[in-house]
């Protein structure tokens, strides 16, 4: 009777354990948000949304105040449709603006909110057209290449001391 009663026991403590584990493993990935707050959702337009992905931060102030729901290509504009959802609790003015930006040098990238002067807040099913896309790495080091390209073949045009 003793033995079984342990056995139960730790059987009991093990899958609090596995739970535990996966718990934190979905957060770890983005995949779990346990915010019950009322939200609401506005799509973005972009050129470029760089490596922005599904489930990335949205965030003002450096605090998360939603996340980016979908991402699809507007086929008229040929530009990128973000939805994004944000917490209720959290209004924005309708001229606000949007950034992508990137956490640290080679960071995973999130949508940051520049809250406009404008009276009025953004409601549901509204579209934000003040938008600044992605920083490309590759296309930075692309352009200073490519100057320094130019500079080298036209040693004549520097001028001197």
């Amino acid at each position: 009777m003793q033995r079984s009663r342990n056995d139960v026991w730790v059987g009991l403590f093990v899958i609090i354990g596995l739970l535990a584990i996966l718990f934190l493993a979905l957060k770890a990935a983005n995949l779990l948000n346990l915010s019950f707050q009322p939200e609401y959702r506005v799509v973005a337009k972009f050129d470029n949304v760089g490596g922005l992905k599904p489930r990335a931060a949205v965030k003002s102030a450096g605090v998360v105040v939603g996340r980016v729901e979908s991402i699809a290509l507007d086929d008229k504009q040929f530009q990128a449709r973000v939805t994004l959802t944000l917490e209720s609790r959290y209004a924005f003015p309708k001229d606000s603006s949007l950034k992508i930006l990137t956490s640290g040098l080679l960071g995973e990238q999130y949508v940051g909110i520049e809250p406009g002067a404008d009276a009025a807040n953004l409601s549901g099913g509204e579209t934000i057209t003040a938008t600044q896309s992605a920083v490309v790495l590759e296309n930075l080091i692309g352009q200073f290449l490519y100057s320094k390209a130019a500079d080298a073949s036209n040693p004549g045009t520097t001028p001197k001391k």
